[in-house]
């Protein structure tokens, strides 16, 4: 016997309203490349960021990682962190919220 009243689902997300663009870096990572890991400061967010290396990794094998903790998600990287990073990395993946 059929309930009176069926459940139906409702998928919430909306339709896009234009087309998705692929981004293109302006200098793709090459050989030898090293992109810094910036952890925030919140639990778990250097284990996080090991996954995304592990991730990343996989799909280009020619990268290195260099990995940087703020320590302390309310305070701004200081200047020598920024300078190391800046002088040492092609490209930053930064771990955010919690």
């Amino acid at each position: 016997m059929e309930p009176e009243h069926p459940v139906a689902f409702v998928d919430p997300r909306g339709v896009p309203a234009t087309e998705p663009l692929p981004y293109e870096l302006s200098d793709p990572l090459r050989d030898g490349a090293v992109i810094a890991l910036m952890a925030n400061g919140f639990p778990d967010s250097v284990a996080f960021l090991d996954a995304v290396a592990d991730a990343v990794g996989e799909r280009l094998p020619t990268v290195a990682f260099a990995r940087f903790d703020k320590g302390n998600a309310s305070r701004l990287a200081d200047e020598a962190m920024l300078t190391e990073v800046a002088g040492t990395c092609t490209a930053v993946i930064a771990a955010y919220g919690h």
